[in-house]
């Protein structure tokens, strides 16, 4: 498929670019939990007007499901107009009803779209 070959990944810890899945690995059914999705976590990642995260999206499949859910679609748009900068970090709070993955995208101005995925398990 077409995509896959596009999305990039790699480690969090060693690479900048990643999207950071900040989740809980387990939480019961009728939990509101807060799931946090950002870049540049352990190694930073340039955020001037010619290098930047400009969006990054969150999205949920459920096991044994075909179609992913999406969670949240994040716009980073200051990028040093008036020396204003967007840090590429949101949250979410959500009650997810099974067991399933939670799949985050990433686009970086220069170096393209970057994946990271994250098991949760609802007890």
């Amino acid at each position: 498929m077409i995509f896959d070959s596009l999305i990039q990944t790699g480690d969090w810890k060693g690479e900048k670019h990643v999207p950071v899945i900040t989740a809980p690995e387990s939480f019961s059914k009728e939990e509101t939990v807060e799931i946090k999705v950002s870049i540049g976590d352990a190694i930073g990642h340039p955020n001037t007007q010619e290098h930047y995260i400009s969006w990054i999206k969150l999205f949920y499949i459920q096991d044994g499901q075909k179609f992913l859910i999406e969670l949240g679609d994040y716009q980073f748009s200051a990028h040093g107009e008036g020396e204003v900068f967007s840090e590429p970090s949101a949250s979410v709070k959500i009650k997810l009803p099974g067991t399933g993955k939670l799949m985050a995208m990433s686009y970086c101005n220069i170096h393209g779209l970057w994946g990271n995925e994250q098991a949760i398990t609802l007890k």
